[in-house]
């Protein structure tokens, strides 16, 4: 069967580190050297260096094992390590950004001129049907299963076609957290609480400075509490959620990209099935206040433009 030739081993195994593992080195050191020159605000690097440390020996580790085993199987794990490690890399980029002034009132101030209104505060008290609180949930929720599904399909299906689609994935990730890093904005869920939901209800915009330097609350997320796929955004929000990463919208960028993927493949019941969970998961970002409409509109537009160029430059490196 085709499925089991992901153990046969490879005829031309690659030899060295992978694109995609140069640029996560590149990402680390980058990071790495910017927590040293903010040693004064940053008290403690010592985690970030062992972090660091330990991710390269498992990087060199899982390359050693390909080498005496260079199959696909090994190939995937050294791939599945660094989609594991972007739930250690998200949430650091708030020990960076958090030092920087914070820029929401500027964002929702622009939402405001843009909607006339501040959808992610409005959304969720208009439609208040359990129903449709859980179908945004799931959505939003689809997020890392859509992720797996589309990596699977390549390993699997598309396998010629496996590391130009992961280095397209991984590499538009990290754009994303370097951006992340520099631009300090929280989302709705967190400058609403900060700033006073009757002021933004009157649109009233406070620049709250350095507040999330020192503060990590975030306001109740909106929706049915009882619901299934409410309480599994919870807890992956209180496992790994940070005040950042707002703007663009990574969950709406990534999925993007995702379907980008999904269309190359040519298979229609891959891009069609996952078209309801995107769709949802656009709406969702705003729903449970996770993003302002911006964000979604900055997520489309670097989705396009990071796919655009990134496939480019796999054509030519990867």
């Amino acid at each position: 069967m085709k499925s089991f030739k992901i153990f046969e081993i490879e005829k031309k195994p690659r030899k060295g580190l992978l694109v995609i593992e140069w640029i996560i080195l590149g990402y680390m050191a980058l990071t790495i050297l910017l927590a040293f020159f903010m040693t004064t605000k940053i008290h403690d690097i010592s985690p970030m260096i062992w972090g660091r440390f330990r991710t390269v020996m498992m990087m060199l580790g899982l390359w050693l094992v390909y080498r005496l085993i260079p199959c696909r199987f090994t190939m995937f794990c050294r791939i599945a390590l660094q989609l594991l490690l972007l739930g250690v890399w998200y949430p650091e980029t708030f020990e960076f950004n958090r030092h920087f002034p914070n820029l929401d009132h500027l964002f929702a101030a622009q939402e405001q001129a843009l909607c006339g209104s501040q959808p992610a505060l409005h959304f969720s008290q208009t439609i208040t049907n359990p129903v449709f609180s859980e179908l945004m949930h799931l959505g939003y929720f689809s997020y890392f299963p859509l992720i797996t599904i589309v990596t699977l399909f390549y390993l699997f299906r598309r396998y010629d076609q496996f590391l130009r689609a992961e280095f397209i994935l991984l590499t538009a990730f990290f754009i994303y957290y370097v951006i992340f890093i520099f631009l300090p904005v929280t989302g709705p869920q967190y400058y609403y609480l900060a700033a006073g939901f009757d002021q933004i209800a009157q649109g009233v915009f406070p620049d709250v400075g350095n507040y999330f330097a020192t503060h990590m609350e975030k306001a109740t997320t909106p929706g049915w509490s009882d619901g299934f796929f409410y309480s599994l955004v919870e807890g992956m929000h209180h496992a790994g959620e940070r005040p950042t990463a707002a703007f663009p919208s990574s969950h709406v960028g990534i999925t993007t990209i995702l379907m980008l993927l999904a269309w190359r493949t040519r298979c229609k019941p891959l891009f069609w099935g996952m078209m309801p969970f995107y769709v949802l998961m656009c709406f969702a970002t705003v729903y449970i206040q996770a993003h302002y409409v911006i964000d979604v509109i900055g997520g489309w537009i670097s989705a396009i433009v990071f796919y655009t160029v990134l496939l480019f430059l796999s054509k030519k490196f990867v």
